[in-house]
């Protein structure tokens, strides 16, 4: 057996119909004349069309199976003459494999597109991604040429039809094959497909239609964004060629470090720091939030590692009302060193709590706990 249709169409030998024909239409999208002339090409189009042809119908498949050729005149499957004959096979695949339902309405393309999408990014302080602000930024794009109006020909001149394809955009070629006289389309070489040409072509955007320029936007931050988010801003990205719509501009948002808040989503984390005596006595500690100076108010017997929520105090909700928690962190510092008259103080106060007795012994639990406690007073 000459050639193996399984294996030009890559399907497995027990494939069903459907499987060969999305086979099929995938590698004749790819190998399509229209889309590769090469003539290596081409003549792998043709073996994709010969073993569809055959794998389609199933008087042929059960003749190539059983060690037959079907395309020749002796094979039993008829040849080269069936084109469109065959079971499931015909022109109209060919057709809708490359071109889809729009089969048959081709033309020349337009030399106005949509712009690209740009992005630019920017920097933000913790404050103003808590509150929202308005920044100006500077964005180097493809603007319109205003030389030629984005039409890519000279002051004084305009494009003409081309007189290759006289404006269809596409040229045809007639080829034989097995297949017969098949005609096929292609890009008109002369005006790449657009249907006409520039003669003499803008000197200002050597014929684009665009030119790059830098300018100045002013973009509103809304509140709570982060991190990574990104703003579009819709139009205000690439003119298109030809002096075509424009892109979207997307702004992503870079947030600083702060010196004092660490953010963890909507709500924001500090620490304070206090001496032991006033986690024990309780005090009120000044803090310096986003809203201006407040107090915490540290309880009598705080621990440290305790954490205080101030409600309302974090980052505004980018999407619904209301604002993040301030989670402030208690850190209880101990003395490293006392002087005896400290170190008094603090024997009568354990004296007096029944951390110590007269004749030097501690209640039970309470040794291992003083002995630390003495040892961090004295910086050991």
């Amino acid at each position: 057996m000459a050639t193996d249709y399984y294996a030009v169409l890559g399907v497995r030998r027990d494939a069903g119909q459907d499987e060969i024909k999305k086979a099929f239409r995938r590698l004749a999208r790819e190998l399509h004349p229209d889309v590769n002339p090469d003539p290596k090409t081409q003549e792998r189009f043709k073996e994709i069309n010969a073993a569809y042809e055959v794998l389609s119908d199933p008087a042929k498949r059960q003749v190539y199976d059983l060690g037959g050729d079907p395309l020749s005149p002796n094979g039993g499957g008829g040849g080269a003459g069936g084109f469109g004959t065959g079971a499931g096979f015909g022109f109209s695949d060919i057709m809708d494999a490359f071109f889809g339902a729009s089969a048959g309405t081709r033309g020349p393309r337009s030399r106005t597109r949509r712009g690209q999408d740009a992005m630019i990014r920017i920097e933000i302080t913790l404050e103003e991604a808590a509150f929202g602000t308005t920044k100006e930024i500077q964005v180097d794009t493809a603007v319109t040429c205003t030389t030629c109006s984005g039409e890519g020909a000279a002051p004084g001149t305009s494009a003409q039809t081309c007189d290759m394809c006289r404006g269809r955009g596409e040229v045809s070629q007639v080829t034989r094959s097995f297949l017969g006289q098949v005609m096929t389309s292609r890009p008109c070489p002369q005006c790449q497909g657009f249907g006409t040409v520039v003669p003499t072509p803008c000197p200002e955007c050597a014929g684009d239609g665009r030119v790059r320029a830098r300018r100045t936007l002013t973009v509103k931050i809304p509140a709570g964004v982060d991190n990574g988010t990104r703003i579009q801003l819709a139009g205000e990205g690439e003119v298109g060629p030809g002096g075509g719509p424009a892109g979207d501009l997307y702004v992503e948002i870079g947030e600083t470090a702060h010196r004092v808040f660490q953010r963890r989503g909507d709500d924001l984390h500090c620490t304070v720091t206090i001496p032991m005596t006033a986690a024990a006595l309780g005090t009120k500690v000044p803090l310096d939030t986003l809203d201006g100076l407040e107090e915490v108010d540290i309880r009598p017997g705080t621990q440290s590692g305790q954490s205080i929520p101030m409600h309302g105090r974090g980052i505004t909700h980018l999407r619904g009302g209301g604002r993040g928690d301030l989670i402030v962190h208690v850190e209880v510092q101990t003395p490293v060193k006392l002087d005896p008259e400290q170190e008094e103080l603090v024997r009568r106060l354990a004296k007096l709590r029944g951390e110590e007795r007269p004749s030097g012994t501690f209640a039970p639990g309470q040794q291992g706990l003083f002995s630390r406690l003495k040892d961090a007073f004295n910086g050991r």
